[in-house]
C-alpha cells in the first residue's frame, strides 16, 4: 500500500512538472501576441482570491496575460523546477526557510533593492529578508504567533491581559483561583509544533530579540546551553507555566481538543498563531475573542514571532522582467492588496491597506507585525526545527532541566 502511495505521489509530481515545463520560463504569447508572465502560488487558501487580483490587473495591463500555476505539493515542485533550470516569473516563496537563502545566494531570484514599489511597504519589512545586504522578496503578509483569551470571562473575573512575565503569572494564578483551566494545550509529540513560538518567544524575550536568542542557540559554542546559564533558567521557568495548568487530558489532546477546549469556554488562553482563528469561530464560541503578545519580563518587552507568508519574488532569468515587474508593482498597491487582506486578514506590510477594526480578534498581536516587536521565526538560521518541538513538549510535561539543556545541545551542536 505504501509503495503504490509513493508511486502515485512520484506520478503526479512528474505529470505536473512535465505539464508546467511545457509553458517554459515564459515568453510572448503567440496565440495572442501578449506578453505572458508565469506567477507561481503556494497559498492555496488564496487562490480565488488571488486569481480576482489577476484580472484586475490584466484588465489594467491588457497587453500581458498572467499564467496561474497552482499545483499539488507546490514546495516540492517548485525546488524539482528550480533545480532544472525552469525557475517561474513570479514565485510566492517564502524567505524565511533556507532553501530561498541558497537560492538568493545562487542568484535565482533577481535582487529587489532599492525598486521603487519597496516604499509601498512599512520601513524595514523587506529588508529583515534581506541576503547579504539585498533584497530578493517582498514580503506582504506576515503570520504572527501570540495568546488567544475569553475577553468575556476575562471581563467578568476582572483579568487584564499582562504586560509582563510577573502580570502573566499572577493570571494564571486567579485563573486557577477560580478553578477554571488557564490554557488549552495540547501536549502530544503529534501536535508538538502547537508550542513552538511559546519556546522561541521564551528565548527572545529573555536573550533581546532574535539575534540574541540565535547568539544563545546556534551562533555559540558546542555545549553551551547549561542549566547554570541565567538565561536557560529563564527560559525553563517560563516554560514552567504551562505545566499542570491545561484542560483536563491536555497530555493526550490533539491540536483540535485544545482548540475546541478554549471555543467551549473549558480553557481561558489559547497559545497559537492568528492562523488558528478560524479554527476557533468555527465551533462557534459563545464569547468575545482576544489576543495578547508574548510578555518581556519587562513593560514594554513583548513580543510576538512569525514571517513572511504571502511573499513574491522574481525570477533573474525571467525573459519578461518588465512585465513581471508591473505585476509586482502592482501587487504592492492599495487595490491589489485590500482585496486580499479583506479576506485573508493576515497583517499586510503594504501600507494604504485599510486595517482598522477590519480583524479585532488578533489586534493586540498583529498589532505588532512588521514592527521591531515582531521576531522572524528564529529557525531561519538553523538547519532543521521538528526536534526542537518535540524537546519542548517533552519538557513542559516532565519538567527535567538537565535532560532539555542535553537536548538543546544535541540539536544546536549539529549545526555549530
Amino acid at each position: 500500500m505504501k509503495k503504490w502511495k509513493k508511486a502515485a505521489v512520484a506520478g503526479a509530481l512528474l505529470a505536473a512538472v512535465g505539464g508546467l515545463t511545457a509553458c517554459g520560463n515564459s515568453n510572448d504569447s503567440a496565440d495572442s501576441g501578449k506578453t505572458e508572465i508565469e506567477f507561481f502560488n503556494q497559498k492555496k487558501e488564496m487562490q480565488p482570491t488571488l486569481q480576482g487580483i489577476i484580472d484586475d490587473f490584466e484588465k489594467a495591463n491588457p497587453d500581458i496575460k498572467v499564467k496561474f500555476t497552482n499545483v499539488p505539493d507546490a514546495g516540492t515542485v517548485l525546488k524539482t523546477r528550480i533545480s532544472s533550470n525552469d525557475v517561474p516569473d513570479i514565485i510566492n516563496v517564502y524567505p524565511q526557510n533556507a532553501d530561498f537563502q541558497e537560492w538568493a545566494k545562487a542568484d535565482i531570484f533577481e535582487d529587489l533593492t532599492g525598486k521603487d514599489y519597496l516604499s509601498n511597504l512599512k520601513a524595514g519589512s523587506a529588508e529583515n529578508y534581506a541576503i547579504n545586504d539585498k533584497i530578493y522578496s517582498v514580503p506582504l503578509t506576515s503570520n504572527a504567533w501570540g495568546f488567544f483569551y475569553n475577553q468575556d470571562k476575562f471581563t467578568e473575573l476582572g483579568l487584564e491581559p499582562p504586560k509582563t512575565w510577573a502580570d502573566f503569572e499572577k493570571l494564571v494564578a486567579a485563573i486557577k483561583d477560580q478553578d477554571l483551566a488557564p490554557f488549552g494545550l495540547s501536549l502530544t509529540q503529534a501536535d508538538a509544533w502547537t508550542l513552538n513560538g511559546y519556546h522561541q518567544l521564551a528565548w527572545a524575550t529573555v536573550d533581546g530579540g532574535f539575534e540574541g536568542a540565535n547568539n544563545a542557540l546556534v551562533h555559540s559554542p558546542k555545549g553551551a546551553i547549561k542549566t547554570s546559564n541565567q538565561d536557560f533558567q529563564q527560559v525553563t521557568h517560563e516554560l514552567d507555566l504551562l505545566h499542570g495548568n491545561g484542560q483536563k487530558n491536555a497530555t493526550g489532546a490533539t491540536y483540535d481538543d485544545a482548540v475546541a477546549a478554549f471555543a467551549k469556554g473549558d480553557a481561558l488562553i489559547f497559545p497559537n498563531g492568528i492562523w488558528a482563528l478560524p479554527a476557533i469561530k468555527n465551533q462557534n464560541p459563545e464569547f468575545k475573542i482576544g489576543m495578547f503578545a508574548y510578555p518581556g519580563v519587562n513593560e514594554g518587552e513583548e513580543l510576538t514571532v512569525g514571517a513572511a507568508d504571502l511573499a513574491l519574488s522574481i525570477s533573474n532569468s525571467s525573459k519578461n522582467k518588465e512585465a513581471a515587474e508591473k505585476f509586482m508593482d502592482y501587487m504592492t498597491t492599495k487595490e491589489a492588496m485590500q482585496k486580499y487582506y479583506d479576506v485573508d486578514g493576515a497583517p499586510t506590510s503594504v501600507t494604504a491597506v485599510d486595517t482598522e477594526n477590519k480583524f479585532p480578534e488578533t489586534e493586540g498581536v498583529t498589532q505588532y507585525v512588521f514592527t521591531d516587536k515582531q521576531i522572524v521565526w528564529l529557525q531561519k538560521e538553523w538547519t532543521s526545527e521538528e526536534t526542537f518541538h518535540h524537546m519542548t513538549v517533552e519538557y513542559v510535561n516532565n519538567q527535567d532541566a538537565a535532560k532539555l539543556a542535553e537536548n538543546l545541545n544535541s540539536f544546536f551542536d549539529t549545526m555549530k
